[in-house]
């Protein structure tokens, strides 16, 4: 299947692609699905199917929702001869609420603070290109003052996000909050999105519909 693009895929050093095959297994390890990405190539990604358009980040395998695994032995087995990038599922094990720089650092900022302590803190994950993903408990909708903010992207079943180390054409991607800093632990995702809220509301940011007072969403009590 690779022969026509192997040479064209970037080359790794042997490190490189141990380190890559480590930590998808680590994911693995703790109940992370795990589905392997196409390499890149230059400025481009290769997944090896004939006639594949996508030239960006996506994942190598078509039938990646059905194959995406937390058993670490079959993701070793993918990682094995390619280096291909780290992807993970989202609506399964979390959800994930993908903001830009500028909102994902005050974000951050102040849910290091926040009252509710480590119900509202969790990893993070942040692009080259100044992405920011904060990792929540999955199944929780946008409230309605997110749901058609164009600053704020849910990323619930059917869709998934590149993880560390993953190599993108602009650089690596990297943890903000990596999973062991928050020992593995995800917070509410409506407490996130309070904190989002009011993130956007600082920087001017005018959000519509307001929900009433006592038709606030509740979080969740922890899994």
């Amino acid at each position: 299947m690779w022969g026509n693009v192997a040479p064209r895929v970037a080359e790794l050093s042997p490190l490189e692609r141990v380190r890559l095959r480590r930590v998808a297994m680590r994911y693995a390890a703790h109940g992370w699905e795990v589905t392997p990405g196409a390499c890149l190539a230059r400025s481009r990604f290769v997944c090896g199917r004939a006639g594949c358009p996508t030239v960006g980040c996506h994942p190598a395998l078509e039938n990646w929702e059905l194959a995406a695994s937390a058993d670490p032995a079959r993701v070793a087995t993918w990682w094995r001869s390619r280096p291909h990038g780290v992807l993970l599922p989202t609506g399964r094990a979390f959800d994930v609420l993908e903001v830009p720089a500028h909102l994902g650092r005050h974000v951050l900022d102040a849910v290091q603070i926040h009252p509710a302590g480590t119900g509202v803190r969790g990893p993070v994950l942040v692009t080259p290109t100044g992405r920011w993903m904060f990792l929540v408990r999955p199944g929780d909708p946008l409230r309605p003052e997110l749901e058609h903010c164009f600053h704020v992207v849910r990323h619930g079943p059917g869709s998934w996000i590149p993880a560390p180390p993953t190599r993108l054409p602009e650089g690596t991607v990297r943890w903000a909050v990596a999973p062991e800093q928050a020992r593995w632990q995800l917070p509410d995702s409506y407490l996130v999105q309070n904190t989002l809220i009011g993130a956007l509301r600082a920087t001017g940011v005018t959000l519509t519909p307001d929900l009433l007072p006592g038709h606030l969403p509740l979080p969740r009590r922890g899994m």
